[in-house]
């Protein structure tokens, strides 16, 4: 990842600053590991976040590709008292937001798709690598 740990929480800390009813926000890998989170956000909570938003990403693509719909540009997920933005932000990472249910969702979409095109590039994430296979060692 391009973007030193430091300067992306800031990022994320002015992303919420600057659209009202912003809650919590992390990047993320592809695979679910936690790249960067806002302040406030403990680590736990933050790799919840992480694994929730990878979790939705991944089936917005499977549907995507199962109907022929094109590239996911953003999951949105309604809640009684909240909303749960999911986009993509550079090779191999998402970019997450968790917001109050009072929040412009319309502002804070494009807020993000702004903050991916300013820094999604820095934002890559290589996948782990798979496991290697067992030697048959009986294990």
């Amino acid at each position: 990842m391009g973007l030193p740990g430091k300067e992306l929480d800031w990022l994320l800390d002015d992303l919420l600053a600057r659209v009202p009813g912003c809650e919590h926000a992390v990047v993320l890998s592809a695979d679910g590991l936690l790249i960067g989170a806002s302040a406030g956000l403990s680590r736990d909570s933050g790799e919840h976040l992480a694994a929730m938003a990878s979790g939705f990403a991944s089936l917005a693509r499977s549907a995507s590709r199962h109907f022929g719909a094109g590239q996911v540009r953003q999951t949105l997920i309604e809640m009684d008292d909240a909303f749960f933005f999911v986009t993509a932000a550079g090779p191999g990472a998402c970019l997450a937001v968790l917001t109050k249910a009072d929040a412009d969702i319309g502002l804070v979409a494009y807020e993000m798709a702004m903050l991916v095109a300013r820094v999604g590039p820095d934002l890559s994430a290589t996948a782990r690598p798979a496991p290697a296979a067992e030697a048959g060692d009986g294990r």
